[in-house]
């Protein structure tokens, strides 16, 4: 098998999804209490990516065994690669039963001209007995949801519930909530002056949509080997290093994938990576507050995140809305890093506030956290990182400011580790 087969069929999530095993699990599941079977009662069957949306019909009485239902096909159909289950119902009239199963509701039982024959009624065999085919939810709209029937779902996973990773210690995102104030950038600077302190340091580039940290760290267009159906981490300035850019091929390929699959993608590369022992994995994430940061919240164990803004108003807004995720996902806010907070002339050395000033303070002072530090908008930093070689690693004006906020996060992560109310 070449590289390529072996990693579409490690990479594609669809690949994990088995439809045959979950038309066996709706086939076969009978309601509690009852002899009632589930696949007499859906009414629509849709999958996208990992995500399983059925509609039913049930009666009042059944009420208090919804929940029950949810958890024992949510149990059975993870074993066949779903990992949500969203349980729509569809609540009848009431209804009673007679000898032979006959139902009618309680307005029609007793009106003139209604027959309630204990007979049932001939049915097409055929149609009782098969499930409403299993219909690909990325390719037809969305059934409109009841607002009275909202799914029922297992409450989502907290931070405080992810297993650790067996090999890595901390895993720090690096986000900011809007797009071009120099994420990236820091990324790849902080993690190697994190190493430069003597630290085992790992980045992967979560950005699945627009992948830069490759050229960043100047191996762009290597592509990693695959060991028993895992990744093998690229090395670059002694860092285990892994994104989506290196998977795609050329670099003006886009991704063009819904939500499911790029949090897929996003889990395959974290879990399905042979990651050295590291003391840091540095994750790049995507702008916004979108699928891919949820899934991180909720499914890697996070030590903490570093907020990356620009002092200009609209960037402080962007970035308040991550910082408010990552307060309900519990996972600890460890400082934010004021990015272009300064402008200074190469030829006549005039200093200016191009994108204002004071963002990274406010900040700082309206939610309590650090201000990691202050980095100005230098054309070295720019010149170097679009080169492959960051500026921790040439050495420029802007590699003391790096060391000195990579200080302070390093300072941080014994006393992340001992937070009591983490159980990792």
């Amino acid at each position: 098998m070449s590289w390529l087969s072996s990693l579409k069929s490690v990479f594609s999530p669809a690949q994990e999804v088995k439809e045959q095993e979950i038309q066996n699990v709706l086939q076969n599941y009978i309601l509690p209490n009852s002899n009632n079977a589930l696949k007499d009662r859906i009414t629509q069957v849709n999958v996208e990516g990992r995500i399983l949306q059925i509609t039913i019909n049930t009666f009042p009485e059944e009420a208090d065994h919804l929940q029950k239902i949810h958890d024992d096909l949510a149990d059975a159909l993870e074993k066949c690669g779903i990992q949500e289950l969203n349980m729509h119902v569809i609540q009848q009239k009431i209804q009673h039963d007679h000898t032979h199963g006959h139902r009618c509701s309680s307005e029609q039982h007793g009106q003139t001209g209604h027959s309630c024959s204990s007979e049932p009624k001939p049915q097409n065999q055929s149609k009782s007995q098969n499930l409403p085919p299993v219909v690909d939810a990325s390719s037809q709209a969305k059934t409109e949801q009841d607002p009275n029937n909202p799914p029922i779902q297992k409450a989502a996973p907290q931070q405080r519930d992810v297993p650790k990773h067996p090999r890595i210690q901390n895993v720090i995102l690096v986000s900011s909530g809007k797009g071009g104030v120099g994420k990236s950038t820091t990324t790849v600077n902080l993690a190697l002056a994190l190493q430069k302190m003597g630290l085992k340091v790992g980045v992967l580039d979560a950005d699945i949509y627009g992948p830069s940290i490759p050229t960043m760290l100047g191996n762009a267009g290597r592509t990693p080997m695959i060991e028993a159906e895992n990744f093998v981490p690229l090395e670059a300035y002694g860092m285990a290093v892994l994104s989506i850019g290196h998977l795609i091929g050329k670099e003006n390929t886009p991704v063009a994938w819904r939500g499911p699959k790029a949090t897929g993608a996003l889990m395959q590369l974290f879990n399905q990576t042979l990651w050295p022992d590291l003391d840091v994995l540095m994750i790049d994430m995507p702008p916004g507050t979108g699928d891919i940061q949820l899934t991180l919240a909720q499914r890697i164990p996070v030590t903490g995140a570093v907020i990356v803004t620009t002092p200009q108003n609209v960037a402080l807004m962007d970035a308040i809305k991550g910082i408010e995720l990552f307060n309900k996902a519990q996972i600890p806010v460890m400082g934010v890093v004021e990015n272009m907070s300064t402008h200074i002339c190469s030829n006549c050395g005039h200093e200016e506030q191009i994108f204002g000033q004071g963002g990274g303070d406010q900040l700082s002072t309206q939610y309590d956290i650090p201000l990691l530090g202050r980095l100005p908008l230098n054309v070295q930093i720019r010149e170097n990182v679009d080169a492959g070689r960051p500026s921790v690693v040439a050495g420029d004006a802007a590699a003391e400011s790096y060391m000195a906020i990579a200080e302070k996060i390093k300072n941080s992560l014994t006393k992340v580790e001992k937070d009591p109310h983490r159980i990792f």
